[in-house]
């Protein structure tokens, strides 16, 4: 019974991990002090990006790279 089991939680484990990678590194806060009318800031706490979304929840991928560059 176990031989059959592990690797279904194995699999089970493994998807998850695997499922939703953009954001996998970011730890998104929201931020109420910086809103903008209907918009909500984030503050991601690994990378150090800002983001504002309209959308309920944080934004769904990494915004590291954007912006931020001279022209």
């Amino acid at each position: 019974m176990i031989l059959i089991l592990a690797p279904i939680i194995f699999g089970v484990v493994a998807y998850l991990a695997w499922r939703n990678r953009a954001v996998r590194g970011c730890r998104w806060r929201e931020d109420r002090t910086g809103d903008r009318g209907a918009l909500r800031k984030y503050h991601c706490v690994a990378c150090g990006a800002e983001a504002f979304t309209a959308t309920k929840g944080p934004p769904q991928s990494c915004k590291k790279g954007l912006g931020g560059g001279s022209l």
